[in-house]
């Protein structure tokens, strides 16, 4: 898996939790079982806990835009099945995804309440979630309302329970040099950042990363904040 086990550390001030309401997540019961795919899963061991979450990371999961929402759990099994399999990770990486039509699912197991450590961001797993948009959002291509919207009201429960402005910067301490930053190296990254903020890549795409001022100021005002 992408860095589970090397701790990094992060800095905030004490903040006060902002209690945005916990939108509707369907859980990995959903997609977790049955299907083809099914056959390369692996029963996940034990999580891992972090003390609370100060940052969100977006990813798009590159895969095709065309398909039925009905069929995100079955997208999800595949997705949860490469990583597991070829990958050799022991779950998948994402805490949650989020489908074009603005359906929440949990991803990584450990309770979506907690801060699981997840896998989703070389050398910045601790402290941080990750929400993959089911999709391809290269240049060009429109983010489904829908789904910008359920990620704002994700980012702004996750966030809140810790008392983070989604509009601040949060400072991360680097835990592998494969990522934009050696080793030990602490960093000020947006609260609400892109997964190439922090990997050399250009994921969540282009189109998903121009959205996310707006994200970053919707999340704020559904925690309260003006």
């Amino acid at each position: 898996m992408e860095d589970g086990a090397a701790r990094g550390a992060a800095v905030v001030r004490p903040g006060v939790v902002r209690a945005a309401a916990r939108p509707h997540i369907v859980p990995r019961s959903v997609w977790a079982v049955g299907g083809e795919a099914n056959s390369t899963a692996r029963t996940p061991p034990p999580p891992s806990y972090d003390d609370k979450v100060i940052a969100v990371f977006v990813h798009h999961t590159d895969s095709p835009n065309d398909y039925d929402c009905a069929d995100a759990p079955r997208i999800i099994r595949y997705l949860a099945a490469g990583q597991t399999g070829a990958r050799n990770w022991d779950d998948i990486g994402y805490n949650f995804l989020v489908d074009r039509c603005g359906t929440i699912y949990e991803g990584r197991a450990g309770g979506v309440d907690r801060p699981v450590t997840g896998a989703h961001t070389l050398g910045f797993n601790h402290r941080t979630a990750g929400i993959a948009a089911l999709g391809t959002f290269t240049a060009g291509v429109t983010v489904p309302r829908a789904m910008a919207d359920a990620i704002a009201s994700l980012v702004a429960w996750k966030l809140g329970l810790a008392g983070v402005d989604p509009r601040s910067t949060v400072r991360l301490t680097s835990s592998n040099s494969l990522s934009r930053y050696a080793e030990g190296t602490t960093v000020a990254l947006p609260a609400l950042a892109a997964h190439g903020d922090a990997y050399m890549t250009t994921c969540p795409g282009a189109a998903l990363k121009a959205l996310l001022p707006e994200i970053r100021q919707k999340a704020a005002r559904l925690q309260g904040r003006t």
